[in-house]
């Protein structure tokens, strides 16, 4: 079993210590985890932290951002939560994509961006903006649930998790410990 290193982002609307649906889902998806790596996940609500606007690595006095940062540098896996409001990841998700926005200008010694060899899971609709910024994107590598289409439920309230979600949180871990397995031992060719 693989000892990787795992940094979590729920970037839910609620802080905490409020219940969150995106908790409940992103809690799910980092026990399937542990079932295929040995990792110690650190979770950390953006919404409880003044992360500034803006797309630098560090917006100054008070920004919170830079020390996040260093946790999703040093990690394997990046694991993202959100929720969805109207089709759409959070307001929360996309300050966080802002400011990774800053990644793009920085390479390894080789040419590569810094977080070429890192993997991503997502817990919401985020794919595509993270690989952008570097990070591999596992097969099947996310999950979500929105249920009935204006029911008013939310997951946080569901008395059992759905066969189909249960499903779909242990194939995101698999893929993801798959391939941060394999980024760990070869890294992306150099640039150049």
């Amino acid at each position: 079993m693989p000892d990787l290193s795992l940094a979590a982002l729920n970037c839910t609307l609620t802080p905490s210590p409020g219940e969150s649906s995106s908790q409940k889902l992103l809690d799910e998806v980092l026990a399937e985890f542990s079932a295929h790596a040995s990792v110690t996940p650190h979770v950390v609500r953006l919404v409880d932290h003044d992360v500034k606007p803006g797309v630098e690595a560090d917006m100054g006095a008070g920004d919170e951002w830079p020390e996040i940062r260093d946790r999703i540098r040093a990690a394997d896996i990046l694991v993202v939560a959100t929720p969805t409001w109207l089709g759409h990841m959070s307001s929360v998700a996309q300050r966080m994509l802002e400011r990774l926005d800053a990644e793009f200008s920085e390479t390894d010694d080789d040419g590569r961006p810094v977080m070429f060899g890192k993997v991503a899971a997502v817990v919401a609709d985020l794919r595509q903006s993270l690989n952008d910024i570097g990070f591999g994107i596992p097969a099947q590598g996310s999950v979500y649930w929105n249920g009935e289409a204006m029911s008013g439920v939310d997951y946080k309230d569901l008395d059992k998790t759905p066969e189909p979600v249960a499903t779909a949180t242990a194939t995101p871990a698999r893929s993801t410990v798959h391939l941060a397995g394999l980024l760990g031992a070869q890294q992306y060719p150099a640039n150049g």
